[in-house]
């Protein structure tokens, strides 16, 4: 029992040391140049977005992050390409979404819902292409852009994991994508087929002689709609983690693991620091402890 004690007493000394050690040493590291404020080569998510930061990147008074700028151009349209200095693009930019939304407008107008609805869908498609245009020219000399795989990965899934050379994950996302939207529709499509029979069912001006009951209709309403949330929920989820799967793993191309993992553990005399023994923390002379070191 005197051995079990001494031994717990033993390692709560270390404890203590080594949760000193952790709070100064370990957790002391940045993935971010102290000088560099803005970030340039590595994502910061000190400020998610800073007008000042985003006109002044437009006019070419100072650098700007990529994240910075997709957020401003979805609104400014073009700024991308001004930043990019890709100028000769921004007729083709506001030509494209302009003549899609008007056309379409036109079309409304005129009761052709149709070709309005290609009209705009014309014009979405111009507005996707000129973000995408601008994320994959900003700074393409710099590589391994952990801002370039996650919005590669917004504006199109698994191209972030393109981006990272992980090609092989295209499939198991584009895969869970699919089914979940197989799903999504075929539950939405019961839903709507139960509740436009429960609505004549339950209605007492339609003479309704169908051979699924209210009770029965309503009862399969509510199952498929709550299916139909569910295969919406996991079509977001596997959106999402597929974008946090282009981000993490991008951040992680530059982290090398060697073949030696070796993990190390050796008794040793602890000297505390001046601080540590002015307060009276187990006296001002040495304390032994436990040594934990770990290789990899």
């Amino acid at each position: 029992m005197h051995i079990l004690l001494a031994l717990c007493a033993f390692l709560l000394l270390g404890a203590a040391e080594a949760s000193a050690q952790f709070k100064e040493e370990a957790f002391t590291q940045s993935y971010n140049d102290p000088g560099d404020t803005l970030s340039v080569a590595r994502d910061s998510t000190d400020t998610l977005f800073s007008f000042g930061e985003f006109f002044g990147g437009v006019t070419h008074k100072r650098d700007a992050r990529i994240g910075t700028l997709f957020a401003g151009s979805s609104v400014f349209l073009g700024s991308y390409q001004m930043y990019n200095r890709d100028y000769w693009k921004l007729p083709i930019v506001y030509g494209s979404i302009g003549a899609g939304v008007g056309m379409g407008i036109y079309y409304k107008h005129q009761g052709q819902d149709k070709r309005a609805s290609w009209c705009f869908a014309g014009a979405g498609l111009a507005y996707w292409a000129t973000l995408m245009d601008g994320v994959i020219c900003y700074k393409p000399d710099i590589p391994n852009q952990p801002g370039k795989a996650t919005l590669y990965s917004i504006l199109l899934p698994g191209l972030g994991q393109v981006y990272n050379h992980e090609a092989w994950k295209i499939p198991i996302y584009w895969g869970a994508l699919i089914g979940s939207g197989h799903f999504w529709a075929t539950n939405n499509k019961n839903y709507q087929r139960y509740r436009n029979i429960y609505r004549k069912a339950s209605d007492p001006e339609i003479a309704y002689d169908g051979p699924v009951k209210a009770e029965t209709a309503l009862y399969y309403r509510n199952v498929f709609r709550r299916y139909r949330d569910y295969s919406i929920l996991a079509t977001v989820a596997f959106y999402v983690l597929q974008i946090v799967d282009a981000n993490v793993f991008a951040y992680m191309q530059d982290f090398e693991v060697s073949d030696d993992i070796t993990l190390r553990m050796e008794p040793s005399v602890i000297m505390p620091d001046n601080t540590f023994a002015m307060t009276g923390g187990f006296g001002a002379g040495a304390a032994p402890g436990l040594r934990i070191g770990i290789t990899f």
